[in-house]
């Protein structure tokens, strides 16, 4: 089938009916719920065609492949992914001998799910990486070994609008005349897990490259009605394609999942959802051939739904007329005037008193620390939060703080609500960093993912926040003025890749970095050096980190565990034979300090075991250098 073929079939049948869930079916047959649902194309074909002529009984017009996960990503989380083609030919092959069996005419969607995981700037994967991806999968479901390919493709379930396009990409690249259809999924609020708007994303499909476009997941008919409502309002040149769940899910005690709506709700739904103009209805989650049956006789019975089609008013947020800009912080100032910044890492309370963290924190100004970096859950052990810690530092010490931003453990909702509670507390100077693993800690157990990493978290403060937008273009009361470090290391193994990552940094918009502890000036001078010559471009302005050693047996455990961290021999050695190791530590840190002297913007002192006062000792050094 193509473009054209599609759309003149619309035109003579009107409403399509499309094909239930596959997952729910499967879950009732005994498939585990986190089972490779894909990989039964190859265990147990029987039973996915046996799923197949079930909903083309019940009178779908429109079937899909068993191929929502079937691509390198998600396969690979479950160790298959040397199977990807034969799990995608054998979806194909299943669901094409039914259809042949049936003597009906019915369609061939080619089901392609999001590749489960995040895309650059958000994450890890390229666009490059994730439309090689998608081509993988979607050339083996159009010419699969030995019978015809599908008929169209399905992209469905899609919350990253950027994926999307490169998944569509990646199709018109492979046929330019295979029929798309690109289905987006929105959670309870009415919005995508990235917090766009049905409008938002309605605009955004429509410039793509594909014939219909469209719901599905999500949660029941109402609410599907109500975003198809919005999406036709926006592009009603394009067909629509709406397949809803059955309700949200529930789970019973025995732990068995359920969804509420009924066939014959489903069925008035189907009516309003044909008066609306959806060109193609089917269910997603919870639904069964029961519910498809139901859809079908109202689509065959004329008549009028009982559900009342939404009334949409569709218009354009008025610009404020004045803008609030805050004050820069005295960070920024520094950075600009070239001010040398000393800045000591310190450490939550573990515990609800301040006491001690605050005393600490007066010492360090004393001593002439002019901002005190805070760390978030140091080593991923439990601690107060670093915001109550950094606001009551600013507020009861007067010595503005930069803290540490990890985006380990948050997703993109807690990260941005996290931004705002920063700000909101005059809290502006972040570190964006990855932070230590849970595995690490005293939380082994504890939720460890992250929807962001550090290069695309920096360019949301710097690029939407600081322009007063949040992730999904969505206006905020006033901009922020974030200002944003990032980490690196003066002395990697791998130079060309760190020269890499720090570029991206830059671009992203990072304002300063504080580089990991550095005992190898000349190594330092090095890298610098080798990045102005290689870049063309002058380094940005670096907080450098110096840690004064502790003891013996703490130089040989930074050395020989922490990854990143490497002190020359005679270093060693001077602590080994030191007669008063403190003090040594100190006076290898001073001189690391004096050594790195006009290439450096200033000093992040990272002192061993909490002792502030090992760093108020270096900090004289900067008093009288």
């Amino acid at each position: 089938m193509n473009r054209t073929e599609l759309l003149e079939l619309l035109n003579q049948r009107g409403t399509l009916l499309a094909d239930g869930a596959m997952g729910t079916m499967l879950h009732s047959r005994g498939a585990a719920l986190d089972a490779c649902f894909d990989a039964l194309c190859l265990e147990n074909p029987a039973l996915v065609a046996e799923i197949h002529r079930g909903y083309i009984e019940a009178g779908a017009d429109l079937i899909e492949t068993n191929s929502f996960g079937a691509n390198r990503y998600k396969l690979l989380d479950v160790g298959r992914d040397d199977e990807l083609a034969a799990i995608n030919a054998a979806a194909v092959t299943i669901a094409r001998r039914v259809i042949e069996s049936s003597y009906k005419r019915v369609l061939l969607a080619g089901s392609v799910g999001p590749l489960g995981v995040r895309l650059a700037p958000l994450g890890r994967v390229t666009r490059e990486q994730a439309q090689a991806a998608f081509a993988e999968q979607i050339a083996v479901l159009l010419q699969p070994d030995g019978v015809a390919g599908v008929d169209l493709l399905i992209l469905e379930t899609m919350s990253d609008k950027m994926e999307i396009e490169v998944a569509v990409a990646a199709a018109r690249h492979l046929s330019p005349d295979i029929p798309i259809i690109a289905q987006m999924t929105f959670a309870r609020d009415d919005r995508t897990l990235l917090g766009d708007t049905p409008a938002a994303a309605a605009a955004y499909l429509a410039n793509l490259d594909v014939d219909m476009i469209g719901i599905n997941c999500s949660g029941g008919p109402a609410q599907l009605l109500r975003l198809a409502a919005i999406m036709h309002e926006i592009a009603p040149q394009l067909p629509l394609a709406v397949s809803p769940n059955a309700g949200w899910p529930e789970r019973s005690e025995g732990g068995r999942v359920f969804y509420p709506a009924t066939p014959d709700y489903f069925a008035d739904y189907t009516r309003a959802f044909a008066q609306l103009g959806v060109r193609l209805v089917g269910g997603c989650c919870g639904t069964t051939p029961a519910h498809i049956a139901a859809m079908r006789r109202a689509l065959d019975t004329p008549g009028h739904s009982t559900r009342p089609l939404p009334h949409i008013t569709i218009f354009q947020q008025e610009e404020s007329s004045t803008t609030t800009i805050d004050q820069p912080t005295q960070l920024a100032e520094a950075l600009q005037h070239h001010t040398f910044i000393k800045t000591v890492e310190m450490r939550p309370p573990k515990g609800v008193s301040p006491h001690r963290l605050v005393a600490a924190a007066q010492m360090l100004k004393e001593a002439g620390a002019n901002f005190l970096d805070i760390a978030d859950f140091p080593l991923a052990r439990m601690r107060m939060s670093a915001w109550a810690a950094a606001y009551l530092i600013q507020g009861k010490v007067g010595v503005e703080t930069i803290l540490h931003f990890p985006t380990r453990g948050r997703n993109l909702l807690r990260i941005q609500g996290d931004l705002l509670a920063a700000y909101s507390l005059n809290v502006r100077n972040l570190f964006v960093t990855m932070g230590d693993p849970a595995r690490i800690g005293d939380y082994p157990e504890a939720m460890d993912s992250y929807d962001i990493v550090p290069t695309g978290l920096i360019q949301l403060i710097k690029q939407q926040f600081n322009a007063g937008l949040d992730q999904a273009g969505q206006k905020l009361d006033q901009p922020t003025s974030f200002v944003v470090g990032c980490a690196m290391s003066l002395q990697p193994k791998d130079p060309a890749h760190e020269i890499k990552l720090l570029q991206k940094k830059i671009q992203s918009g990072a304002d300063f970095a504080l580089t990991q502890p550095v005992f190898d000036p000349a190594a330092a001078r090095q890298f610098i050096t080798q990045y102005q010559e290689q870049t063309g471009q002058p380094m940005l302005p670096l907080i450098v980190g110096i840690q004064p050693l502790f003891n013996s047996a703490n130089a040989e455990f930074l050395h020989n565990e922490v990854p990143g961290i490497s002190i020359p021999e005679p270093l060693r050695q001077r602590m080994l034979q030191a007669t008063n190791p403190q003090d040594e530590g100190v006076a290898i840190a001073q001189e690391i300090m004096h050594q790195l002297d006009g290439l450096i913007q200033g000093v992040y002192l990272i002192p061993a075991f909490g002792r502030y006062d090992l760093a108020a000792q270096v900090l004289d050094a900067v008093k009288t250098g």
